[in-house]
């Protein structure tokens, strides 16, 4: 599929100069989405205080946004292929921002935990849809890949800094302040995006998918569910087996209806894809190696060593800082060298992080676990940009967001997983075993897989 003359445009001026706001604009969407899944967690205490919450409910207060994020994600892909990632990425910001300010007056718990709801149906509208535009805005794979590095390492600053801003916020003002801070950075976000364009979007000649967008979300919103109630809660609680249940049931349906689609939501074309296919299984074992770790020494470090929650959160930087940087570098080692070999190390250091937590013990000096933490953070952040780098090049330009809403989606259940499946291991050893294992199967796959040809783009309209 060819450009638009309104796109060729846009990508020649970045290369004139080392800012582009419309760039930054791609970038500060995606801080804001990663900022609030853990910018609200230091702040519960004081939430629970000022609206006379039971403590049962406070955990929705920040999974609600989870769940429903993850569940429109593959459904919030194809609306940007289809209407164009322009506007629904304008859409969505403005919206992210609307309603945190209605977040930070609501009345109730109940109501805060249907404002985090919203919140994760806007930011399901801006991850595919940003990452669509930076697919046009930066056609030549090279930039690209340096691209999306960078806005890898600059949004993952946003899952970071939320527990230290947060904590500022209530300090300085109280739990609702945590909200106050997105509407001015949603505005300043759109202006800077003003000058964003895309592919044109897709035929609305054809049917919306409405059978295949309903069974997505039923189907991701209750594995995910499922999934967070299983880790936190035990596979023993009411919830979970019936939730995952009907996630199977979805999908099942969901596989039959689109096999009859006329537009399907996961277009065979695309899902045919060997590189996609790859990309998708890698994308959900990154995650689920990442958090399922951090999940899993988070109560290693608390209930068997006895850190305090400050220990415990200092213990983690060697995890998370790699994150600030690694993405930039992956971006640059992704440009010259292409995405795949980047994404084989990326899944086999993550394997070998899984090793040194499978010869771990109770006794175990901290300083192994820090080595497996620094293993795993720069292992994660060789296979998530890469993965993602690599669906840019593997979808067309007409599939871009719905890619990237496939990878996303299984990148989220693939944490999920993780939460679930770590949740519920007594041993650090065992689960060492497990994510050795989990990311050995995905290294095998993924080398096994065969680059097949980009899949065709949707034969443009046709007008009388």
């Amino acid at each position: 599929m060819t450009l638009t003359s309104d796109t060729t445009s846009t990508v020649a001026e970045p290369k004139r100069r080392r800012f582009d706001s419309r760039f930054a604009g791609i970038v500060v969407g995606n801080f804001l989405v990663l900022l609030d899944t853990s910018i609200l967690n230091v702040a519960l205490p004081d939430a629970q205080h000022d609206l006379h919450a039971a403590a049962a409910a406070l955990p929705w207060a920040v999974d609600a946004y989870t769940v429903v994020f993850a569940g429109l994600l593959l459904a919030a892909g194809s609306v940007a292929d289809r209407w164009g990632p322009r506007r629904i990425y304008r859409s969505a910001l403005a919206a992210f921002g609307l309603i945190s300010l209605l977040c930070a007056i609501v009345p109730n718990i109940g109501s805060l935990i249907a404002g985090r709801a919203l919140l994760g149906v806007a930011a399901a509208g801006l991850v595919p849809a940003s990452l669509g535009l930076l697919a046009a805005l930066y056609p030549d794979p090279a930039r690209r890949s340096r691209a999306i590095g960078a806005w890898a390492a600059v949004s993952s600053v946003g899952l970071i800094l939320g527990p230290v801003l947060g904590g500022a916020l209530v300090e300085l003002g109280g739990w609702r302040l945590v909200f106050l801070v997105n509407p001015p950075i949603a505005f300043l976000t759109l202006l800077m995006a003003r000058g964003l364009s895309g592919h044109r979007p897709q035929a609305t000649a054809k049917k919306v998918d409405r059978a295949g967008l309903l069974l997505s979300i039923v189907c991701l919103s209750s594995l995910t569910f499922g999934l967070v109630e299983a880790g936190t809660s035990g596979w023993g609680r009411p919830a979970p087996l019936p939730a995952l249940g009907v996630a199977l049931v979805a999908c099942c349906l969901l596989v039959i209806a689109e096999r009859r689609a006329t537009a399907p939501i996961l277009p065979p074309a695309l899902i045919g894809l060997t590189r996609v296919k790859a990309d998708l299984v890698a994308g959900a074992t990154a995650s689920f190696v990442f958090y399922g770790v951090l999940f899993a020494l988070t109560q290693w470090m608390v209930h068997t060593r006895g850190l305090s929650p400050l220990r415990t959160g200092l213990a983690f930087l060697p995890m998370t800082l790699p994150m600030c940087f690694m993405p930039f570098v992956t971006g640059r080692i992704v440009a010259r060298i292409s995405a795949r070999p980047v994404l084989l190390v990326g899944l086999a250091v993550d394997a070998l992080s899984g090793i040194l937590l499978a010869i771990s013990g109770p006794r175990t000096p901290l300083a192994l676990i820090i080595a497996a933490q620094v293993v795993l953070g720069f292992g994660s952040t060789l296979a998530i940009p890469a993965a993602t780098a690599d669906m840019a090049g593997a979808a067309p330009a007409s599939y871009a967001a719905t890619g990237q809403g496939a990878l996303n989606a299984c990148r989220q259940a693939g944490a999920a997983l993780g939460v679930a499946a770590l949740g519920t291991i007594a041993t650090l050893r065992v689960s060492g075993i497990v994510l050795t294992s989990g990311a050995l199967l995905a290294l095998t796959f993924v080398t096994l897989a065969r680059p097949s040809r980009p899949a065709p783009a949707p034969a443009p309209a046709t007008t009388t």
